[in-house]
């Protein structure tokens, strides 16, 4: 049995949660990813997994060991690349999932000295504010806003995601500014479809933190619609620096509330690259994080 093939069949089953998938991805045959695994547990004495028609999933054997089993395969990467630096350019297909106003705004802008830097790399863009299966939508890393719950992923801040309360001098011209976030609730307010219930705004004051809830006569999952909307006079709104920065220093908007934070939530927090821990030592995946977060002048 090859050991190091052995492992590797390992690591791909449980990240993509099936034997199929896994074997697609790798390009190998099922049949073959069962019986390198199969020999693995013989050889230990102990199943790793546990197999059903409908699942997979780790017995309490197989946790301890796919840990370690990572921590071996990215040693061996990691002297692979060690060599593979010096030997030539970067190259290959590079899968990524983006946000879509940040990646219009913020990181299309890069894309070209990235690929100018390192001409054998193609790069795969699909975007979307939705979460991503790295495994499923077969992707070697996401850019993701907010804090980030899926398990098992290597996370790695890029950029930071301070929201502002604003509005455009005409809607304030005939609606006037809130004093207090308490005065939110007889405004007009643009909110952003979390996929959730709660439609409060949340502030935070040194220690003190208020939950305010909020109407008004739009809702809508992208962030640049509501700029529009507010920009044209709609109503308030809660949108990231990143987005409003040049309408704020122009006018086109205006800060409300400027003695009070937005307290972080699900969906702000910071901008963060995610990406399987079979990819830590995937030479395009940490050059293009790299490149990314010096562009984005944050030193992640």
């Amino acid at each position: 049995m090859d050991k190091f093939a052995a492992l590797r069949a390992f690591v791909a089953v449980v990240e993509r949660g099936a034997f199929a998938r896994a074997a697609r991805d790798v390009g190998q045959a099922p049949s073959s990813l069962t019986r390198q695994v199969d020999a693995l547990e013989d050889q230990l004495g102990a199943p790793l997994l546990n197999r059903s028609t409908r699942r997979l999933s780790l017995t309490d054997a197989g946790e301890i060991y796919y840990e370690q089993a990572l921590r071996i395969l990215e040693e061996l990467a990691e002297a692979d690349r060690s060599v593979g630096d010096r030997a030539g350019p970067l190259r290959g297909v590079l899968r990524a999932s983006l946000p879509v106003a940040f990646a219009q705004l913020h990181i299309a802008p890069l894309i070209p000295g990235f690929l100018k830097c390192h001409p054998a790399v193609e790069l795969e863009i699909s975007l979307s504010d939705a979460p991503v299966d790295l495994v499923e939508d077969r992707m070697d890393l996401a850019i993701r806003i907010g804090p980030v719950a899926a398990p098992s992923v290597i996370v790695r801040k890029i950029a930071e995601n301070v929201r502002r309360l604003c509005a455009s001098p005409d809607y304030i011209a005939s609606a006037g500014a809130p004093a207090s976030p308490e005065e939110l609730a007889g405004h007009a307010c643009l909110g952003f479809l979390h996929g959730t219930k709660d439609r409060a705004w949340h502030f935070a004051q040194g220690g003190t933190r208020k939950a305010v809830p909020v109407t008004g006569p739009l809702r809508a999952n992208s962030s640049l619609l509501l700029r529009e909307a507010a920009i044209a006079g709609t109503g308030i709104a809660l949108l990231p620096d990143w987005l409003i920065d040049r309408d704020l220093a122009s006018g086109a908007l205006t800060r409300l509330l400027p003695g009070w934070d937005v307290a972080p939530r699900r969906t702000s927090g910071a901008i963060h690259a995610v990406y399987l821990p079979s990819r830590r030592a995937s030479r395009p995946v940490r050059s293009f994080v790299d490149y990314l977060a010096a562009g984005l002048r944050l030193d992640a």
